[in-house]
């Protein structure tokens, strides 16, 4: 089984590769929504957190409070680094089991959809990795309508995002977004089959 992770910055149109795989009956595991899950009330690493970064981060309710977190490991590379520490090797535990589980159903191709892989643990879970890459207007234009900020918000934002020429350098595949969906999507379509083609003779 080959596992591919898919990746790119916020606005590039993941969202459609991801969902164009997923419609295809491939097994898709979500590293943006385990690095959720694992932080819901009554997770064992909400007190390892608070330990860390102030209980403060714990609301009344037992609610994490990502924005107070966010501000707090993000001011420092520590704080960055011990955030990392406490959270990937859940992450990847969750991504690992979800791959076992595709294997042992006989799949021969399994995707990690991750807006940030490329320079985590996750790399090493991916065989290949897949780079969905648009233009930093178009992308500005997207983030901004999907989360009604201003453009200039919506740059500053990707500004601080890893460089799509760093992701592009790790790249298996890249495919640009520069026209419309449907493009990108049949584009989607045609690396699903070569790579499930590549995974049967494995």
């Amino acid at each position: 089984m080959m596992t591919l992770g898919i990746t790119g910055r916020s606005g590039c149109g993941k969202s459609t590769v991801t969902a164009v795989f997923a419609a295809r009956g491939i097994p898709l595991a979500d590293a943006d929504r385990l690095s959720r899950e694992i932080l819901l009330p009554g997770s064992p690493l909400l007190s390892r957190l608070a330990e860390r970064f102030g209980a403060d981060i714990i609301k009344e309710d037992g609610t994490l409070d990502r924005r107070l977190l966010a501000d707090r490991a993000f001011a420092t590379p520590e704080g960055k680094a011990a955030l990392d520490a406490l959270t990937h090797p859940e992450i990847v535990r969750r991504i690992r089991a979800a791959k076992q589980a595709a294997q042992q159903a006989g799949a021969k191709l399994f995707v990690l959809d991750g807006a940030v892989i490329i320079g985590t643990a996750a790399e090493a879970e991916c065989d290949k990795l897949c780079v969905v890459t648009a233009p930093f207007e178009v992308s500005v234009e997207r983030i901004a309508a999907r989360d009604g900020i201003s453009p200039e918000m919506a740059a500053r934002r990707l500004n601080a995002q890893t460089p799509e020429a760093v992701l592009t350098a790790r790249a298996d595949y890249i495919l640009p977004n520069t026209s419309t969906r449907e493009a990108l999507a049949k584009a989607a379509n045609e690396l699903c089959d070569a790579l499930i083609g590549e995974g049967g003779r494995d």
